[in-house]
């Protein structure tokens, strides 16, 4: 039988102990970033916005270990063994040039990847179905973008009969071999122009010219978004139409664009950091690749190259620019 004392000294530790059980504050989870440019410039801020709306809140559940190159690709090796030494819970990697210096840092780590090039032909992971290892997410690749692109071009502009595309043959994805297949049955002859650096595109350009094309299709990559107003500069200077896949490629001046929907696609995201940190294996998670597309026709240009876009294309075009 317990005396008054004891008693007591009992009572208080039994209400105590819940107490301060309750009292312990929530695991933050440590989530690493590494971007090619900076984390307000590269996909991050839409990334950080969805993961808000899931409950996340930066400080209180959540903190991030950014690693930033500023636009210098030779800084991304150090920087992703930098950002493994951290030991963060699960890395973020923004972009199909980044994604594989995150994977050679390391095999244990979970990494979600945001890239548009093909993860499985980058060495990422085994198939889009079954990842296999520490690497997941999503994907801008689809395999009926390159075919659509092309007819949308050829609805435009019926008098098409040569197109060249300008494309990285480092940025992993088929969409040039895709563009062929596709102009052999659209009647349209499909020429290469490859770059893989900055000094490339007037040589690009003058082979275009060299081999008649009637127009350009862009595979967008960081390459090419970076140099975007050059490349529009050349293909208005040139007297090429010019489309092309994911950006604001219509809206500053190309003929159309036929991509997903880059907001939406980037958003997914979060839901891949949701999942592991709430421990799903990355290993059982498929890459996702976009379901929605958007069609953007920019009438303007269309008027300075003499063209009447078809009624029945522009019913289809989710945006229109006039």
């Amino acid at each position: 039988m317990l005396t008054r004392r004891p008693l007591l000294a009992a009572l208080i530790s039994g209400v105590m102990r819940p107490r301060a059980a309750a009292a312990q504050p929530p695991k933050v989870a440590r989530v690493g970033v590494l971007v090619f440019g900076t984390p307000e410039t590269d996909a991050f801020p839409v990334i950080r916005r969805a993961l808000a709306a899931l409950g996340y809140v930066e400080g209180r559940n959540i903190v991030f270990e950014h690693r930033y190159a500023d636009g210098k690709p030779e800084r991304l090796g150090d920087l992703a063994t930098d950002l493994v030494r951290a030991k963060p819970d699960l890395i973020v990697a923004a972009g199909g040039d980044v994604a594989p210096f995150a994977k050679r840092a390391t095999s244990t780590i979970p990494i979600v990847v945001i890239t548009s090039a093909d993860p499985v032909q980058d060495g990422l992971v085994a198939s889009l179905a079954r990842p296999g290892g520490n690497v997941t997410g999503v994907t801008f690749v689809s395999s009926e973008l390159a075919g659509k692109r092309l007819q949308f071009l050829k609805e435009a502009a019926p008098p098409l009969t040569r197109v060249a595309v300008l494309w990285n043959p480092d940025h992993p994805d088929d969409e040039f071999r895709a563009t062929q297949e596709a102009g052999r049955s659209l009647g349209v002859h499909v020429a290469s122009l490859e770059v893989r650096r900055r000094d490339d595109f007037d040589g690009a350009f003058a082979l275009a010219t060299r081999e008649r094309t009637g127009a350009v299709i862009v595979v967008s990559s960081r390459l090419m978004t970076l140099d975007r107003p050059r490349i529009l500069e050349l293909a208005a200077q040139k007297r090429l139409l010019l489309a092309s896949g994911w950006g604001p490629w219509a809206a500053e001046g190309g003929l159309l664009s036929y991509g997903p929907d880059l907001p939406a696609v980037i958003s997914r995201t979060a839901i891949y950091v949701d999942r592991i940190l709430k421990g799903a294996k990355p290993a059982d998670i498929p890459v996702e690749q976009p379901t929605k597309f958007w069609l953007v026709i920019n009438q303007k240009t269309a008027r300075t190259f003499g063209l009447a876009i078809p009624p029945a294309l522009l019913q289809r075009a989710d945006q229109v620019i006039d």
